[in-house]
């Protein structure tokens, strides 16, 4: 079973309905027993740092999804979220992937919405995948490049688009919401 962490975010019911058509089965759960035991988990999201993550500390969803030995996909604020710490709220955030999330420059839309391609994709999570795909991306926030860097996007500047430390992966964009090259990604993840 495919557990997908529900908590005080949005955007849970695409990813769900992603998953499905894929085959798979999953489950939005909030259930610790139910996360431990699911064999990948994914933490999608959409919404603010700092009420995030506040909601997933008094539950005790911090340290389950930082103990997790299984596959994890972080999507979005996910993937912020697994970060060190973020500007927005000045959130203390999980740690797993060592870079900052920051604010995009004013000089520039924000947030960056709609399509943008990848490059620097080094990761199996990107089988099938080349240069010229575009991906989904809306946010107002940035994860710096760092060592865990798997793809990155420049808009405004270079960030990670994607990043991996061993059974983590994450991605800024959302597959989801990515077509055929998005499905592909969740279908590589999946069946890992």
């Amino acid at each position: 079973m495919i557990a997908i962490i529900q908590y005080n975010a949005g955007n849970i019911t695409s990813v769900e309905n992603a998953v499905k058509r894929l085959g798979y089965q999953c489950k939005v759960t909030g259930n610790i027993d139910e996360i431990r035991q699911a064999e990948k988990v994914i933490f999608p999201g959409v919404g603010e740092a700092g009420s995030a993550i506040s909601y997933l500390r008094e539950r005790g969803l911090d340290k389950i999804i930082q103990s997790l030995t299984q596959p994890v996909l972080g999507i979005c604020l996910g993937l912020q979220l697994m970060c060190e710490h973020s500007e927005e709220g000045n959130t203390q955030c999980l740690g797993i992937f060592h870079t900052t999330v920051k604010r995009f420059p004013a000089k520039g839309i924000i947030p960056h919405m709609g399509w943008n391609n990848l490059s620097s994709m080094k990761s199996h999570l990107f089988e099938g995948a080349n240069s010229k795909d575009d991906y989904y991306f809306v946010h107002s926030y940035y994860a710096g490049l760092c060592e865990e860097t798997i793809a990155t996007c420049d808009y405004l500047l270079p960030f990670s688009a994607a990043m991996q430390k061993d059974n983590f992966f994450a991605t800024q964009f959302h597959p989801e919401k990515s077509g055929s090259v998005g499905e592909q990604l969740l279908y590589n993840f999946l069946k890992m």
